[in-house]
C-alpha cells in the first residue's frame, strides 16, 4: 500500500464521516485533482451520485462499462442522463481481441453453460475496460451499498482495492433501498424504468432477470447459479 492509499484511508476516514456527500466528493478531487472518476451504471444509487456530481459541478470524470449486452431501458437512462446533467460520460467497452475470440470460440450466450464461462465473458466485458478506465486514478467512486449483500455490509466509506491500486469511496455505503428511491423522486433524477418492473440490480439483459416477492436483492442476476457464486469480479469486497 503506497503512501497515498494510507492518507486517504487512516486521515480521511473520520473526517469525511462529517461531511456531506458533495463535501467529500470535492475533498478528493482537491486532494488528487484529474485523479478521481466514478463509474456508472445508471443504477438508482449510482444516478444518486451523479446528481451530486453535477448539481456541484465536481472536476470528477464520469464513465461507464458497456458491455454490449445492456438493456435498451438502460441506455434511455443514459442518453436522459446526458440531456439532464450535461455531464460527459466516457464509454467504455469490451477488446475485441479479447471478445471475438470467446464468440467465435464459445458462442453468444456460454455464460449459461458453466460458471467459467460466465465469470470470462465478465471479465472481458468489464472487468478488463475498468481496469483501463481506472488506470492512473487515486479514488473510485461506487454506488455500493451495505444492503446489497453480507459481505458489503461489513465495508467502509473508504476502502482499499487492490486488483485495481485505488481508493474506494461508497459515499452511498449505509442509505437505505427506500431513502435512494426518496432521493431519486424527490429531485426529479432519471432512473431505469425496470425498476418499476421488479428488477433491483440490473446489468447485462441476458444475465438479470426481475426478482419475486421475497428474494433476495441479487436474486435476479446470473439466477441460474449458486448465491455464493454471484459476482462479477469488479468488487472483489
Amino acid at each position: 500500500m503506497d503512501t497515498a492509499t494510507e492518507i486517504t484511508t487512516s486521515n480521511l476516514t473520520d473526517k469525511i464521516s462529517r461531511l456531506s456527500i458533495s463535501g467529500v466528493l470535492r475533498l478528493l478531487s482537491e486532494i488528487y485533482p484529474g485523479q478521481v472518476s466514478f463509474s456508472t451504471s445508471f443504477s438508482l444509487e449510482d444516478q444518486v451520485i451523479l446528481e451530486h456530481i453535477a448539481a456541484e459541478n465536481l472536476p470528477i470524470s464520469v464513465f461507464t462499462l458497456d458491455t454490449g449486452r445492456l438493456f435498451s431501458e438502460t441506455y434511455s437512462v443514459w442518453s436522459a442522463s446526458l440531456e439532464k446533467y450535461r455531464v460527459p460520460i466516457k464509454a467504455y467497452t469490451p477488446d475485441y481481441q479479447l471478445l471475438e475470440p470467446f464468440v467465435k470460440e464459445k458462442g453468444p450466450n456460454a455464460f449459461y453453460e458453466s460458471v467459467e464461462n460466465r465469470k470470462q465473458c465478465c471479465f472481458i466485458r468489464k472487468v478488463e475496460p475498468l481496469k483501463r478506465a481506472l488506470a492512473g486514478q487515486k479514488v473510485w467512486i461506487t454506488g455500493i451499498r451495505a444492503e446489497h449483500s453480507g459481505i458489503r455490509s461489513q465495508l467502509g466509506l473508504l476502502e482499499w482495492d487492490e486488483a485495481n491500486k485505488v481508493t474506494k469511496y461508497n459515499p452511498l455505503l449505509n442509505w437505505t433501498q427506500e431513502a435512494v428511491k426518496k432521493y431519486i423522486l424527490d429531485h426529479d433524477v432519471p432512473y431505469n424504468i425496470l425498476h418499476n418492473r421488479g428488477f433491483v440490480s440490473i446489468g447485462c439483459a441476458p444475465c438479470t432477470r426481475a426478482i419475486r416477492p421475497g428474494e433476495d436483492f441479487r436474486a435476479g442476476r446470473w439466477w441460474w447459479e449458486e448465491a455464493g457464486k454471484k459476482e462479477c469480479g469488479l468488487h472483489r469486497n
